[in-house]
């Protein structure tokens, strides 16, 4: 006579995590600028070269909906353009703030562009 077991669902090995991006991690971190409360509706990315330095131009648009979203999206527009970023491996070495769109009806809303560059280290 033979013991059975319940076979077990879950695979013996545990899934490695999924690295990030520098994209990804990027987003990230301006989004933590603005205390996690806004959402990247738009992020592009365009390789970028010079004679010294290789890298990537991204540009993202956010978006905050409502009055603390708001406030927040404020504080981000403040802080973007002097913020030491820590990407691994990433340097930004630009940061500005390309637009700005205010809504107050029917509630507030906040559009902001940003365009970052990032070169690798």
């Amino acid at each position: 006579m033979r013991a059975e077991f319940p076979r077990s669902t879950r695979s013996l090995r545990t899934p490695r995590p999924t690295r990030r991006t520098p994209s990804e991690r990027l987003e990230e971190a301006v989004l933590a600028l603005a205390g996690g409360l806004g959402a990247v509706t738009i992020h592009r990315e365009m390789p970028w070269a010079s004679i010294t330095f290789a890298g990537s131009r991204h540009t993202m648009s956010l978006c905050f909906t409502g009055s603390g979203a708001v406030d927040a999206g404020e504080e981000l527009l403040a802080r973007l353009p002097d913020h030491e970023f820590t990407i691994p491996g990433q340097l930004v070495a630009d940061a500005q703030i390309v637009k700005v769109e205010h809504e107050m009806l029917p509630e507030p809303k906040l559009r902001v562009e940003v365009e970052l560059l990032l070169l690798e280290e």
